[in-house]
């Protein structure tokens, strides 16, 4: 079974090594195998929610893009495309508004977290919040369900978007899906020892912190950034503890385990920080030194880049535009030329399997009868002289004439020239009764 993953990075700022190593890598690993299929795009739409400066947008789309492509994603397997190029996410996020409850996004952790401020401040609990970050877990959403991703690899901070997505979904499925599972239900997949990396201070890295370090600045960009990480006060001889140290967790990252293992050990014998902290930057030039190549030279190319995405954007939409049509159909957004086709169909259906019998009576005189697509008799002619009166009659009703139906012992007769020539069987009631003339009147119709 093919398993579908999807993920992406919001465009407000330069990648650095905490995307790289929660989101980046496990991705494009992920992408590797031969059961993957990969979804990774720009989340520039999301940018919006916090960024209004479009240079710095701008600019992080073309970082990010450069970004993946140097590390090492294949685009011939992966699909990896722009969020603002797929106009079906934003009109799948309003179909999605309109069933999520409010009051789960009143628990989604970035918008509480405002209001917290906001109070701690004395303000307003909703001053200055939009309803761009309100109702971010919905896009969210619209981007993982609009391709129906099976594992969503993203930081522990964000488990509970993929949750909230997997809560929209089941919902949507419920009220529209009429026993279908129009949506898959994802899973957050998270990299335990690296899904949240540590910044300068020990706090989380995030560019909010202004606490990062680079994943493509100079070689002297990053002894600096490196040398700025804050550790303990213990002098060189004395032993350090691994466990406790934000050093330790970056180097861990990115080592392999024998690596760990020595460094470990060289800690706990009283390596200096100093000593500690060039081993980091060795250990990540020797990750990155070749990728920061190739972004740089892939930075110089925007045009390529460009055609990269939208190509990518080409490729999510074969499968984005017909199920967008689908849902719209499911939720009742349906075109009136479809509605005419499928009742032109059926009525074309009925009355093709309606049909004329002629017989004869014991005594020689000649009937026909009208029976519907299921056998069922609709109308017995009276008994004529001869076949040929019988026959014009036959054709008279083929013939697209309004008919002349009048409701005669419990059922119906049709008159032609002010004399009965059909009637059909008695029904239970008059309802019954007038159902059955419209579908006589339906089946005689002219077809065009």
């Amino acid at each position: 079974m093919t398993t579908r993953i999807l993920t992406g990075i919001t465009t407000t700022g330069t990648p650095h090594l905490g995307n790289y190593a929660g989101a980046i890598r496990p991705a494009i690993v992920a992408s590797r195998a031969a059961d993957a299929d990969s979804f990774y795009f720009l989340a520039d739409y999301h940018a919006l929610i916090k960024c209004d400066e479009p240079t710095r947008i701008q600019r992080s789309r073309l970082e990010i893009a450069a970004t993946w492509l140097a590390l090492g994603l294949d685009t011939d397997k992966a699909t990896f495309y722009r969020q603002s190029d797929i106009p079906e996410i934003p009109e799948l996020c309003w179909l999605l508004t309109c069933v999520v409850g409010k009051g789960l996004l009143n628990r989604a952790h970035a918008y509480k977290a405002s209001v917290d401020k906001n109070v701690e401040a004395g303000e307003d609990p909703d001053a200055g919040i939009t309803m761009g970050l309100f109702s971010y877990p919905v896009l969210m959403a619209a981007d993982i369900l609009m391709f129906n991703a099976h594992k969503v690899p993203v930081g522990r901070d964000q488990i509970q978007h993929v949750e909230m997505a997997r809560d929209i979904g089941q919902r949507f499925n419920h009220l529209f899906g009429q026993g279908k599972e129009l949506f898959t239900l994802p899973e957050a997949v998270i990299e335990e020892d690296v899904a949240t990396l540590p910044g300068l201070d020990g706090r989380k890295m995030s560019k909010s912190y202004d606490n990062t370090i680079p994943l493509f600045g100079s070689a002297k960009q990053l002894k600096d950034a490196v040398a700025r990480i804050v550790t303990d006060s213990k002098l060189p001889g004395e032993p350090k503890d691994p466990d406790n140290s934000h050093l330790f967790t970056l180097y861990q990252a990115f080592a392999a385990p024998t690596q760990q293992a020595d460094f470990r050990a060289a800690l706990e014998g009283g390596m200096a920080w100093g000593e500690a902290k060039q081993a980091l930057v060795s250990l990540l030039e020797a990750e990155l030194g070749e990728a920061r190549e190739r972004y740089h030279a892939l930075i110089a190319k925007p045009a390529d880049l460009e055609d990269i995405l939208l190509a990518g954007a080409a490729k999510a939409r074969k499968i984005a535009t017909p199920f967008l049509g689908e849902l719209r159909e499911a939720v009742g957004l349906r075109s009136f030329r479809e509605q005419v086709r499928v009742a032109s169909s059926e009525k074309k259906k009925s009355a093709k399997g309606a049909r004329f019998v002629s017989f004869r009576d014991d005594d020689g005189r000649f009937r026909f009868r009208l029976l519907d697509a299921d056998g069922e008799q609709v109308l017995l002619s009276k008994a004529f002289a001869d076949g040929k009166a019988a026959g014009m009659v036959n054709k008279r009703l083929q013939s697209g004439d309004v008919l002349d139906v009048r409701e005669q012992d419990g059922g119906f007769a049709v008159w032609l020239d002010g004399e009965c020539v059909a009637h059909s069987p008695a029904f239970a009631d008059s309802a019954a009764c007038e159902a059955a003339i419209a579908r006589l009147r339906e089946t005689l119709a002219p077809q065009e």
